[in-house]
C-alpha cells in the first residue's frame, strides 16, 4: 500500500520530495492568525516558506523530510524564487 507522500506525489507531479535536509535557518513570525514560517536548507539558497496556526519548535540544525514545490513570488516588483512546503517532518 501506498504512502501519505507517495499518493501525493502521484496526484501532483510538480511536487518534490526530500529527505534528511539539514535546517540552516529558521525564523517564525506573525501573519494575521497565522504564524509565517521561512526555512533555509544547507546547500540550497532558496527559501522554503509555509504557515500554521501555531509556532513551531525552532528548527535550526535539525534534519527534516519535505514535501514541496517551487513558486515565484514577487516583491517589489522583482520575481523571487520560493519553495512552498506542503509536508515537514523531523528526520
Amino acid at each position: 500500500m501506498a504512502t501519505e507522500t507517495e499518493k501525493l506525489l502521484t496526484r501532483h507531479h510538480d511536487l518534490i520530495q526530500s529527505d534528511n535536509l539539514k535546517v540552516v535557518s529558521h525564523v517564525q513570525r506573525e501573519d494575521g492568525d497565522w504564524i509565517q514560517h521561512s526555512l533555509m536548507i544547507e546547500g540550497i539558497e532558496v527559501p522554503f516558506k509555509f504557515k500554521r496556526k501555531k509556532r513551531y519548535k525552532p528548527l535550526q540544525g535539525a534534519r527534516v523530510n519535505m514535501t514541496y514545490y517551487p513558486i515565484t513570488e514577487e516583491v517589489a516588483g522583482i520575481p523571487f524564487e520560493v519553495m512552498k512546503v506542503v509536508r515537514l517532518r523531523r528526520s
